[in-house]
C-alpha cells in the first residue's frame, strides 16, 4: 500500500508503543500454552469462531465456521480439531494452512461480550478416531483442521460493547438489500434476483448444511 501524503504512518514497534504504551501486567500475564477448565466450558457452549489463516506469501483469509455449541473437538489439554461442513469448495483458508501452518481463531459464545482466542500451528488431517465424535445430523466431516495450540487467553469486552452487537435494538438488517441483489449488484451471474433469492433462502440452505 502506497501511503497518501495526508496519511501519518506507523513504521516501527517503538512508534506504536510511545503512541499506545506498554500493555498491563494482567494482559501479558492471561496468555497460557494449555486449555484450562474453563476453556473447554467456554468451547462446549460456543456454537461459532473465525479461523485467520495466511499463505506463505503473508496473503490473508477469515473463515467463519459455525455448528452446534461445542463443535470444536478437544482431542487433549493443548490441542483441538474443528471439523469442516459442506461449503462453497474455495478452501481459501485450508489451502494457506498447507503452505503455512500458523492459524489464529476466535471462538464466541452469543450474549457474551468476552472471546477465546487461540493461536498455533495446523493440521488438515482426513481422518482420525475423533470424527466420530464430530458426527452432526449423520454427517461425518470429510477433514478437520486440527490445531496444536501455542498460545490461548480470553479477549475482554470492549469491542462487543462499542460495537453493541448483542444488542437487538442497535440491529438495522433492512437497511441493506436483500443478499441476493448484492450479488447480483457486486458479480456478474445467469441467474435473476429471484432465481438468486430461491438459492440463498433459509429454506433451500437448510437442506444443504450437512449436505455436499
Amino acid at each position: 500500500m502506497t501511503v497518501a501524503p495526508e496519511f501519518t504512518a506507523i513504521t516501527s514497534a517503538a512508534e506504536l508503543r510511545e503512541l499506545l504504551g506498554t500493555p498491563m501486567r494482567r494482559a501479558i500475564d492471561k496468555e497460557r500454552v494449555t486449555l484450562h477448565d474453563r476453556d473447554r466450558e467456554w468451547l462446549a457452549l460456543s456454537p461459532f469462531c473465525l479461523i485467520a489463516t495466511s499463505d506463505a506469501a503473508g496473503n490473508c483469509d477469515v473463515s467463519p465456521k459455525g455448528d452446534p455449541p461445542g463443535f470444536a473437538h478437544v482431542i487433549d489439554g493443548t490441542t483441538i480439531a474443528v471439523p469442516d461442513r459442506p461449503g462453497n469448495r474455495r478452501a481459501d483458508g485450508f489451502l494457506n494452512v498447507l503452505s503455512n501452518p500458523h492459524v489464529g481463531l476466535i471462538f464466541l459464545v452469543p450474549g457474551r461480550t468476552e472471546t477465546l482466542r487461540i493461536n498455533g500451528r495446523a493440521t488438515l488431517v482426513r481422518d482420525a478416531p475423533f470424527f466420530d465424535a464430530m458426527v452432526v445430523k449423520g454427517h461425518r466431516p470429510a477433514l478437520a483442521l486440527v490445531v496444536d495450540i501455542e498460545q490461548i487467553f480470553f479477549h475482554c469486552a470492549k469491542a462487543f460493547m462499542r460495537s453493541k452487537l448483542w444488542k437487538p435494538e442497535s440491529w438495522n438488517p433492512e437497511a441493506l438489500p436483500p443478499h441476493a441483489q448484492i450479488i447480483k449488484d457486486v458479480q456478474y451471474t445467469e441467474e435473476s434476483v429471484e432465481e438468486l433469492r430461491e438459492y440463498y433462502s433459509e429454506a433451500n440452505y437448510s437442506k444443504k448444511l450437512y449436505q455436499g
